[in-house]
């Protein structure tokens, strides 16, 4: 019998008809997914699907065996939701490790909407121990199983994990109105800003790795990011060292929405540079969040997207 990991990534390959699309679905190189189908064709001793020039398409037999694999991972997730039931820390107690801008901007909002939907409907509240760290140590925490969940803003979902888009911001250049660039009405491009040492996170923080993965993309591989004028632990300190004079920075909206408002800081618009990015939850395990509190702290922050 396959196990039911590797079930899971065959069913990826139908659904994507690709062994690419189907290992950017689960997380996992290509080479994976080519070898755990390999393994489950390999176990069951039928040939599942043949490699084709457009991507992969299943045999009939290779039809047949998905129906079956889907209704049982269906089975095994119920049976994963009724084992969570009967915990009650799994309902009661998550531990949540997120990026600076999830923890301070998002999660205060979530946390206290999923209080008061938990109060109306007479329900155990969902406990959240909260850790606010920089993306990189969110996935080492969820891989380490230090973390229940995660929440993290890099620029693309962390391999061996799995994870799902929860809400989306925009990066944004910053200057005091005093700065040369708060006089320029169409703002810089993305090769003024690209060669410009600005305030930023340190190394590890998804902002910085998204702006830099921007940078590349608009810039050339090649381009090599200009040495920070200063590299700070929080988004709060950026945003202080900004005020202060010490550089530009490209910080997330929501933690400057307020200075904005207030002028105490100026938008600069970049051309050529795209920072819109997602904000992702991540965690282990099947395809499915784990039922508890897990799983309701996700369906919350869905249903008020």
């Amino acid at each position: 019998m396959p196990e039911l990991g590797a079930l899971e990534v065959f069913l990826a390959v139908a659904r994507t008809g690709s062994l690419s699309a189907a290992a950017r679905e689960v997380g996992v190189s290509q080479q994976a997914v080519s070898a755990r189908l390999a393994a489950v064709e390999s176990q069951t001793g039928v040939r599942l699907a043949t490699r084709t020039t457009r991507g992969a398409e299943l045999t009939d037999a290779g039809v047949l065996v998905a129906q079956w694999a889907d209704r049982l991972l269906s089975v095994a997730h119920e049976i994963d939701a009724g084992l969570a039931s009967l915990r009650d820390d799994s309902r009661s107690r998550i531990r949540v490790s997120a990026s600076l801008t999830v923890a301070e901007q998002l999660l205060p909002s979530w946390l206290v909407s999923l209080q008061a939907d938990a109060d109306r409907r007479g329900e155990t509240p969902v406990q959240v121990v909260l850790t606010a760290t920089n993306s990189d140590t969110v996935i080492d925490q969820v891989r380490s199983a230090s973390a229940d969940l995660g929440f993290i803003e890099g620029p693309v979902a962390p391999r061996g994990l799995r994870s799902r888009v929860v809400a989306h911001d925009d990066l944004v250049l910053v200057v005091p109105p005093t700065h040369r660039w708060a006089r320029r009405p169409d703002g810089i491009d993305a090769a003024e800003l690209g060669d410009t040492p600005l305030v930023t996170r340190e190394a590890g923080s998804g902002t910085r790795d998204f702006l830099a993965a921007a940078l590349r993309k608009a810039l050339g591989k090649d381009h090599v990011t200009t040495r920070p004028a200063l590299e700070l632990s929080t988004a709060a300190a950026v945003r202080a060292a900004v005020l202060a004079g010490a550089g530009p920075a490209v910080v997330s909206s929501l933690a400057v929405a307020d200075d904005l408002r207030a002028g105490r800081l100026r938008h600069v618009p970049v051309s050529g540079l795209a920072l819109h990015r997602p904000l992702r939850a991540v965690w282990q395990g099947p395809r499915v969040p784990p039922a508890g509190g897990v799983r309701t702290l996700l369906a919350h922050i869905g249903a008020l997207s």
